[in-house]
């Protein structure tokens, strides 16, 4: 599937809502509003109005496919772990150092692990190790 829009300087990548989750919408939280958009310089995160963070790419200093457990769909966060997902599958991790800032529900909180549910998590990974 891949990115799903292509901007001057990026991609966009939405992210993976499954079965019941997609009545996330009650909350406000639709699919369009949800993605990772990659640009040269930065990796820009929506999950609607739940969360919003711009990690510079140089922050990154891993990113691989995460297959851990997934015990809640949403914006889930604690200690600068955070998980935004749609879905148990098609998670991606990446490691940030240093730490950036995200707003959840217009709070600001450290983001150091995020772990997020994609469309095409393979597409993803390879466009941001190119």
């Amino acid at each position: 599937m891949g990115a799903v829009g292509r901007y001057p300087d990026g991609m966009r990548y939405p992210i993976l809502f499954t079965g019941a989750n997609k009545a996330m919408v009650v909350l406000g939280i639709i699919p369009r509003q949800a993605y990772v958009d990659l640009s040269s310089t930065d990796i820009t995160v929506r999950m609607g109005w739940a969360f919003r963070a711009v990690i510079p790419r140089a922050a990154v200093m891993a990113a691989e496919h995460d297959d851990g457990r997934v015990t809640g769909w949403g914006v889930h966060g604690w200690r600068g772990t955070w998980l935004v997902n749609g879905s148990a599958d098609g998670l991606v991790r990446l490691d940030i150092d240093p730490p950036v800032k995200a707003r959840t529900a217009m709070v600001p909180v450290r983001l150091r692990t995020l772990r997020v549910s994609l469309a095409d998590p393979t597409a993803f990974l390879a466009d941001l190790a190119a």
